[in-house]
């Protein structure tokens, strides 16, 4: 892959710094509260954010999180943008699923070419719904591709401003190449609304189809062997280790959401005569969840660093980062269940009430820890090699 932004070594000693643009991300996402509560209930029963959270969240810049410094975004780092993402998984489910999708794909502006990338991003709501649960078909044409498809899980579709998906070009005699990303405008895009799910509700995951849509090459890009057309490491970050990146970090959010909601309920509610806090096995669930809860999250700040560290070395080093991230990202999915499954029983019926912040998270974990990218491949990937095999075909 041809170089073009610093060294990894330069942006290592950058990765934990604070930065003032992360405090303002964060106090930003602490200011939405208030907004997000009011609206919280019709998350669930429209099935999608309102349009004035939505628009709060864009105007925070908070879909833009990745997106290139040239272009007007922030250059977070990959941990960076993890802290934010967390912040606003632990305020909300669906508000960090919308976070992470929206944010993450802005780094789209690192892929395309620059005149591309502007005329997508240049509305301030920008935000670009993908979906890669399905391949459609692309067809070379004189302009581009003629594309046609249907995929599920477009989170943000009813208010996304373009869309990504993968498609296999196809030639003339039939034979298929490796896929691409396409892009559409929204007129090219006809939503299927269904979403009807137990968790994150409020994300509008629905699914969306194009027929025989134009799509020029140069929005187009290749899903694995791309080149980056920005400076920085996150648009060096081979695809498929930072889009599980961008998931892990949500059920971590919501666990510690889930774990400040906890801590009210045991604060508050009375057993016996005395409040759950009192109780030895609250305390001693409470350790465990926060024991679990820093181990994963510290896993999965290794496994960047280590991956960022290895871009510049042999394929086989490389190989190894990238299966250790896929392990600490299932990992990290495995803990926030941990954590949801330990807190549930001492809350009691505080537990269930769909009024309640903790049932919430609870049922938001468990759907966002059923994405692919925190499946056990991930387990199976890291054990292939401790075993002296290489990765295997999935890899």
């Amino acid at each position: 892959m041809a170089e073009t932004g610093a060294r990894p070594g330069k942006e290592l000693a950058m990765l934990t710094q604070p930065t003032d643009r992360v405090a303002q991300y964060l106090a930003a996402i602490s200011r939405l509260a208030p907004l997000v509560a009011e609206h919280r209930q019709a998350f669930d029963r429209e099935r999608r954010l309102p349009d004035v959270v939505f628009r709060e969240l864009a105007e925070a810049g908070l879909f833009r999180l990745w997106l290139p410094e040239k272009l007007g975004g922030p250059g977070l780092s990959p941990l960076q943008f993890m802290e934010v993402l967390e912040a606003a998984s632990a305020l909300d489910g669906s508000v960090g699923w919308l976070v992470g999708n929206g944010g993450g794909m802005s780094r789209a502006g690192g892929y395309l070419p620059e005149p591309v990338a502007r005329e997508y991003f240049v509305d301030p709501h920008a935000f670009i719904a993908s979906a890669t649960g399905a391949v459609g078909t692309a067809l070379p044409c004189d302009d581009g591709y003629r594309v046609s498809g249907r995929w599920p899980f477009g989170s943000g579709a009813h208010h996304a401003t373009a869309f990504m998906a993968l498609a296999t070009v196809r030639d003339d005699n039939g034979r298929e190449g490796a896929p691409i990303c396409c892009y559409f405008p929204r007129k090219d895009v006809r939503i299927d609304d269904t979403w009807h799910v137990s968790g994150l509700r409020g994300t509008g995951s629905c699914d969306f189809e194009t027929r025989d849509a134009l799509v020029p090459r140069t929005h187009t890009h290749p899903l694995v062997d791309f080149r980056p057309t920005q400076p920085g490491i996150v648009y060096r970050l081979p695809g498929l280790s930072a889009f599980p990146w961008t998931i892990a970090s949500v059920p971590l959010g919501i666990a510690r959401g889930a774990m400040d909601a906890f801590v009210a309920v045991a604060g508050a509610k009375m057993r016996a005569g005395t409040t759950l806090r009192d109780r030895e096995t609250v305390q001693m669930t409470m350790g465990r969840a926060e024991a679990i809860h820093r181990a994963a999250r510290a896993f999965l700040i290794e496994a960047m660093t280590n991956l960022i560290a290895a871009l510049d070395e042999d394929v086989s080093l490389q190989v190894r980062a990238r299966v250790t991230l896929r392990l600490a990202c299932a990992h990290a999915g495995d803990s926030a269940l941990r954590i949801a499954d330990l807190l549930a029983p001492e809350a009691g019926t505080a537990s269930i009430f769909e009024t309640s912040p903790l049932e919430r998270a609870i049922r938001d974990i468990h759907a966002a820890t059923k994405h692919i990218a925190l499946s056990s491949i991930g387990y199976s990937l890291a054990g292939r090699l401790a075993l002296g095999l290489d990765p295997g075909p999935r890899f």
